[in-house]
């Protein structure tokens, strides 16, 4: 009976907090309690941010965060409030920073029936290609709009929209190749955060100068069909399996849980991250596509693979880093050990704003209840942490990483030909990787800059700070991360040596430039990097 009786409280209270949040977030906010929010984000940026004013100086920034201010002379809700905010922190020019939507949450019922659904409109993938939104790829029936230009979404233009959208997010500093692959890949993101929950929207399409609309609907999911209907078996249907035949299959399970992991595998796209083979039959060309450094046994990825390339004696290998938008240093450090053949710093001490980075991480008010409790158990010993790995120089604090130690190449470091391509989702991580490989005229890159700054940025560990009145939060690194090596001017991403483009008709007619050069060039790294 009382558990009965918990169960009820707590649906009961799940409802009403639900309840009382969407409330919030819908009403209209007050305008001194929206300018609050802004003093407060701007209060929070310039306390934990060690390079507020890399990019923007400091009278600049001031000055669009007293006009934000300035702005808001009705009260509005928290979107319409976003709106405002997102251009103005995008100011900052640190991708790293981002401000995120107070979406509307759901009772336990109504995620239940939203799991059930989907929308139609979320089967599409975009790509922003020739100053134009298109439909790059598409899951389930609509396989017929790839190649069509997105022209208008419930009779707005696509063109304008897109023109608002890349004012709500930023690069590194003052690149601007992120703006279009993140306009075009994030498009879905960005068009909910505009506009909210839809259950339908009407689009207009063009294709081959014919224009045509469709309507996107929210429907339910197909069930998945099962062979053999488990109803319809019959005892004497069951065939057992020998101990034998059991083992085998835990084998086989075994083993491909282990390629999943060695792999990471994307349970969403049905894909892996890492990405290893030979594109010529006699092994002499190699290719690695790493999508991210974020998940999966990435050590076993990379010895197989680096240990395969020195038997087989390759000549080429082509690092694809296209849309890598980072992930794990320790992932790239082990990397690049396999990629040099000199002894390498990856970074430098890191510049924070306190000599408690992690503690003020942990104490943020975003982090549940419990791991703050955890925290000030173990306070005493995280605080020493953190007092040992950072010290003060020239008015500055550093905090020492692992990966600013010097280290030595791997044995069985790659000598062969090295071909990077990037473009400019290629962001944080890679663009970290990038830098020692380009400073040290180490490999032949071909695309375009990437998104991520040739300096480095300020990433790490991160701290969400969530907004009293609006519940919009902000995520902002903690820590500068850069290697030793810098370009001037400031605020650039890694260059091409060869700069390639994609069009439209590369992608309709499933032509991939960057990898085709490359294939089609011979002998070409020593003279591109002397």
């Amino acid at each position: 009976m009382n558990k009965i009786i918990v169960f009820v409280l707590m649906c009961f209270w799940s409802c009403a907090s639900v309840k009382k949040y969407n409330e919030q977030i819908t009403r209209l906010h007050a305008v001194e309690d929206l300018k609050t929010d802004v003093d407060k984000v701007y209060r929070q940026l310039k306390k934990n941010h060690p390079k507020l004013y890399q990019y923007t100086p400091k009278e600049v920034l001031d000055y669009k965060f007293d006009s934000l201010k300035t702005s808001i002379t009705t009260p509005i809700n928290s979107r319409e409030f976003y709106k405002k905010l997102a251009p103005v922190v995008a100011q900052v020019k640190q991708g790293h920073i981002s401000v995120g939507l107070a979406n509307m949450h759901f009772t336990k019922k109504e995620r239940k029936k939203l799991k059930k659904e989907k929308f139609e409109f979320y089967d599409l993938d975009f790509e922003y290609l020739n100053d134009k939104l298109w439909v790059s790829n598409t899951k389930g029936e609509y396989s017929t709009l790839i190649g069509s230009e997105v022209v208008k979404i419930d009779n707005e233009k696509a063109d304008d929209l897109l023109n608002i959208y890349k004012t709500r997010f930023s690069s590194d500093g003052y690149n601007k190749t992120l703006y279009n692959k993140y306009v075009g890949k994030g498009f879905s993101a960005l068009y909910y955060k505009d506009k909210g929950f839809k259950d339908s929207l009407s689009v207009t399409f063009k294709l081959n100068d014919s224009l045509f609309n469709k309507t996107f609907k929210r429907v339910e999911k197909e069930k998945k069909k099962d062979s053999i209907a488990l109803d319809s078996l019959k005892p004497a249907e069951i065939v057992k399996l020998t101990p034998l035949e059991k083992k085998e299959l835990r084998k086989a399970a075994k083993v491909k849980r282990q390629f999943k992991r060695k792999h990471g595998f994307i349970n969403k796209a049905e894909g892996y991250t890492r990405n290893f083979k030979f594109l010529e039959a006699d092994s002499m060309v190699a290719y690695m596509n790493i999508k991210s450094f974020s998940n999966g046994n990435y050590k076993k990825f990379y010895k197989e693979s680096f240990e395969m390339l020195d038997s087989l004696k390759t000549k080429s290998l082509v690092l694809d880093l296209r849309d890598n938008g980072g992930g794990r240093i320790a992932e790239i450090d082990y990397l690049y050990a396999y990629l040099t053949n000199q002894n390498y710093n990856l970074v430098e001490e890191s510049e924070v704003n306190t000599r408690l980075p992690y503690f003020k991480y942990l104490m943020s008010n975003t982090m549940p209840f419990v791991v703050k409790v955890s925290t000030v158990i173990v306070s005493p010993i995280i605080i020493v942490q953190n007092l040992i790995k950072t010290k003060r120089k020239d008015d500055k604090i550093y905090y020492k990483l692992r990966f600013s130690k010097e280290k030595e190449p791997h044995p069985l470091n790659y000598k062969g030909q090295l071909y990077v391509i990037i473009n400019g989702s290629s962001f944080s991580a890679s663009s970290l990787l990038s830098t020692h490989l380009k400073a040290n005229k180490r490999a032949v890159f071909v695309g375009e800059e990437t998104g991520g700054a040739y300096n480095g940025c300020v990433a790490g560990i991160y701290k969400v700070y969530e907004m009293p009145t609006s519940k919009l939060k902000i995520r902002m690194g903690l820590m500068q991360i850069e290697a030793p090596q810098k370009q001037t001017p400031d605020g650039y991403g890694i260059k091409p040596d060869v700069e390639i483009v994609p069009s439209i008709e590369d992608r309709k007619q499933h032509r991939d430039p960057e990898l085709d050069w490359i294939l089609n060039g011979t002998n070409t790294n020593e003279k591109l990097v002397e």
